[in-house]
């Protein structure tokens, strides 16, 4: 069963990462950018998305090993800056549908989960609870780790866009040593603001996880 499991989240967090990826490459295409078409990246096709090891081999492990939390990722959806209209609010703007996708994702579910008790017949409502509630909590995984202010990641790209100029060199500062600032967070940090995705899956849904 732990291995049928951990298939399972594999494949909610690869398509969760398919939708994010992809409502990057679609901003930046209704923003003026056709690095995503051309690249035949502008799809949700999960298999011109994947990354064999962001995407399934890492997120697989730890979810066997039970470490307590999964992460992953997909390719990054290529586009370029310099092809929006606005450079700037533009690229925030891509950065930020990444994160409202997978938001989206986690309250569509979470509300399915709030109401459930009047759309679902009794017989099938355990399954979809556990099934909805997997969705729910890793989208806002998502949400939570894309939101980390640290490159690659989307907080990062937002961070910059309101940068000053004159603060540049905290963006080359972390454009150069932002892996292992990220692997110091994840390592040792991570567990501090988790609790954030257990107060906003209550929120949602109506349900503690505690």
């Amino acid at each position: 069963m732990q291995a049928i499991d951990g298939i399972f989240y594999v494949i909610v967090l690869i398509m969760s990462v398919v939708v994010h990826e992809f409502s990057h490459g679609y901003t930046a295409y209704l923003l003026g950018d056709n690095t995503a078409r051309d690249s035949g990246r502008l799809t949700l096709n999960p298999i011109k998305h994947l990354d064999l090891f962001g995407s399934v081999v890492l997120p697989l492990l730890l979810v066997l090993s039970n470490a307590g939390f999964v992460i992953g990722w997909a390719k990054p959806v290529p586009y370029n800056p310099n092809n929006l209209r606005n450079v700037r609010k533009g690229t925030m703007l891509v950065s930020v549908a990444g994160v409202l996708a997978n938001l989206l994702i986690a309250i569509i579910f979470g509300l399915l989960i709030r109401f459930s008790p009047f759309l679902i017949s009794v017989s099938l409502i355990g399954p979809f609870l556990k099934i909805a509630s997997i969705i729910v909590i890793l989208n806002l995984v998502l949400v939570l780790f894309n939101l980390i202010p640290i490159p690659p990641l989307d907080g990062s790209k937002i961070l910059f866009s309101f940068l000053s100029p004159k603060y540049r060199y905290i963006e080359n500062f972390l454009e150069k040593w932002g892996m292992f600032i990220l692997l110091f967070f994840i390592i040792f940090l991570w567990s501090k603001v988790s609790f954030l995705i257990f107060m906003a899956f209550h929120f949602i849904t109506g349900v503690s996880l505690m």
